[in-house]
């Protein structure tokens, strides 16, 4: 959805951080401790092993692990970094320093918890706005932007900082839900209470194309050698959220009340039909900063 259809299918605006800060905990139990899609590439693959394959593919495009990627000891900042899992994985998988950043306190409280349990100290957690991260220029070798770019307004100040802040030689990987079409005035109106409900559970998103994406990338000074179109590939991340919301009905009604468990399944109907008929979709960018 563009800027102008979203903003006319609901006038309220949402703040991201409130929204994580309500349902990180609910999400946890749906979405599993990596809060993101899943890729499922033979396509019976459980949750875990989905969001897994999704972070494979982000490390792969930040080249990490690689001879010509970042050396153990690097610096990645993780823009919009959730509860920290991704962070994680990247620190004690392959020896880099990683400092989180994200607008949600409770998912700044979370991180840090579940590090600190984890006893993992070489991450960190901040909480920043990815637009205007404050962090000095060229001070980080990755940015990592893993599904967090459609709840920041401004998509270009985001772009323009992680290129800001890499240092020569650097990459910038984004993965994001994305739009493939352009929504008419009338199916947004007409379609108005379905808007309104992905908005109250998903945030006040806006989705732009891979290009869009890639084109800013180039903008802002990177070369773009990596664009991935995983929309078929996640698709059935919505029948893994549906089962784990059905598992953990209990728990999810405690947090949310029936009516937001209710309201969590018709999102994931709503957003499955947008997958189908080829409204939005799932994608990724790797770039790198030459000079």
């Amino acid at each position: 959805m563009s800027d102008s259809t979203s903003s006319r299918a609901e006038a309220v605006q949402y703040d991201p951080a409130a929204v994580y800060d309500k349902v990180t905990a609910a999400w946890r139990l749906i979405l599993g401790d990596e809060l993101h899609y899943g890729v499922f590439e033979q396509g019976d693959e459980s949750l875990e092993a989905g969001t897994a394959a999704l972070t494979r593919h982000m490390i792969g495009a930040a080249r990490l692990g690689s001879p010509q990627g970042p050396p153990p000891g690097s610096r990645v900042l993780d823009v919009g970094c959730g509860t920290g899992a991704p962070a994680r994985r990247l620190a004690t998988e392959h020896g880099v320093d990683v400092v989180g950043i994200t607008t949600s306190r409770v998912g700044v409280q979370t991180a840090r918890a579940l590090s600190a349990e984890q006893g993992i100290d070489a991450v960190s957690f901040e909480q920043r706005d990815g637009t205007d991260n404050a962090f000095p220029d060229s001070s980080f070798d990755v940015v990592w932007v893993m599904e967090s770019a459609h709840l920041m307004r401004d998509r270009e100040a985001l772009v323009s900082e992680c290129a800001r802040v890499l240092r020569p030689g650097g990459r910038m990987v984004l993965c994001d839900i994305l739009r493939w079409r352009e929504i008419p005035f009338a199916e947004v109106r007409a379609r108005r209470a379905d808007f309104a409900m992905l908005r109250e559970w998903f945030g006040d998103a806006h989705f732009e194309s891979l290009d869009y994406y890639a084109e800013t990338a180039e903008a802002n000074g990177l070369t773009v050698d990596v664009r991935e179109d995983l929309t078929r590939a996640t698709l059935p991340t919505f029948d893994r959220w549906r089962a784990n919301a059905a598992e953990h009905h209990d728990e999810v009604t405690d947090l949310l009340g029936e009516a937001g468990h209710e309201a969590f399944l018709r999102s994931c109907d709503l957003l499955e039909g947008l997958w189908r008929d080829g409204t939005f979709g799932y994608g990724l960018i790797g770039a790198v900063r030459l000079v």
